[in-house]
């Protein structure tokens, strides 16, 4: 069963938007959150010059996935400074490093591949990296060390505002590289198994903390009705020219989870009318949305 965890995030300036400082209970690590714009601030911060890894974010500005960079340095504040200079796309940072001096160039360059292969995996952010970096040997009780400063990080970039580690669907036992591994579903969750059929297409869903999301290989209508809602018929487009679409003889197949706001969007993706999804879609026993809702509320 998961623990519950403590975060404090300390504002530099007192804004949201300016440096952030957080660490969690009993952690030697600590992240750094950092606007561009004041990126010459944290030469102030000697947290920001010991080895560490960074993510550079791109402003989320449409529905298209932000770009997003991940990296290490032995003294990341002198790396970031070459960012600066070398890459346009970014507009805040997120630092890791240690609050001891535990962290050598192996482990760093451990937890740059690991983290890499997340990001790739949970696919919520475009990667500028080219590649996955390969990932350093090291003893296992540094192995299990880093394991556990990478659960820390996950954490602390969903409370600064990044879920870039987290994977839409969290698996009973994702795997990343022969090391990694989470074990962080519920199992025989009725609402992480649903379906919605409709003029010969099959759609597969779930209900998630963030909203609903049409699993890969959902079948797509390729034509839609003037009822279904403007924004998804952008999406669905968006989404074609992007290949996230994959074109068959009579319909489209969603090529890798997508996660939308309601189950009626979902739905009305699927169908290509505007659709109510909570009586769309449907458990394996076959209670819709609604049926499940009105029980869950007879129990408060």
């Amino acid at each position: 069963m998961p623990v519950g965890k403590s975060i404090r995030i300390y504002l530099a300036d007192a804004t949201v938007t300016g440096i952030r400082y957080a660490e969690l209970v009993n952690w030697t690590g600590q992240g750094i959150g950092c606007p561009r714009i004041r990126l010459n601030e944290l030469a102030k911060w000697p947290e920001a010059s010991k080895p560490g890894v960074y993510f550079l974010f791109e402003s989320r500005l449409s529905d298209a996935k932000s770009l997003a960079y991940i990296g290490e340095s032995e003294n990341v504040l002198e790396r970031l400074t070459s960012h600066d200079r070398k890459k346009e796309f970014w507009n805040e940072v997120v630092v890791f490093t240690s609050k001891d001096e535990n962290l050598t160039k192996a482990h760093i360059k451990y937890l740059e591949s690991a983290l890499v292969s997340l990001s790739k995996d949970a696919a919520r952010y475009q990667l500028e990296n080219s590649n996955t970096p390969p990932q350093s040997s090291l003893p296992r009780a540094d192995r299990d060390a880093m394991e556990e400063f990478i659960d820390n990080i996950r954490m602390v970039l969903g409370v600064l505002g990044y879920t870039i580690l987290e994977p839409l669907l969290p698996s009973a036992d994702t795997e990343i590289g022969a090391e990694h591994k989470h074990a962080q579903i519920e199992t025989n969750n009725p609402l992480r198994d649903l379906s919605f059929t409709i003029t010969g297409l099959l759609a597969k869903g779930a209900v998630t903390d963030e909203g609903f999301v049409l699993k890969k290989g959902s079948q797509l209508a390729k034509l839609h009705s003037d009822s279904m809602p403007r924004k998804l018929v952008n999406l669905k487009a968006q989404l074609l020219a992007e290949g996230m679409l994959q074109e068959k003889a009579e319909y489209f197949v969603v090529g890798g989870d997508l996660l939308l706001s309601s189950p009626s969007y979902a739905a009305s993706m699927v169908a290509g009318t505007s659709r109510n999804g909570l009586q769309s879609w449907k458990t394996t026993s076959g209670q819709t949305l609604k049926q499940m809702e009105d029980v869950s509320l007879q129990g408060v």
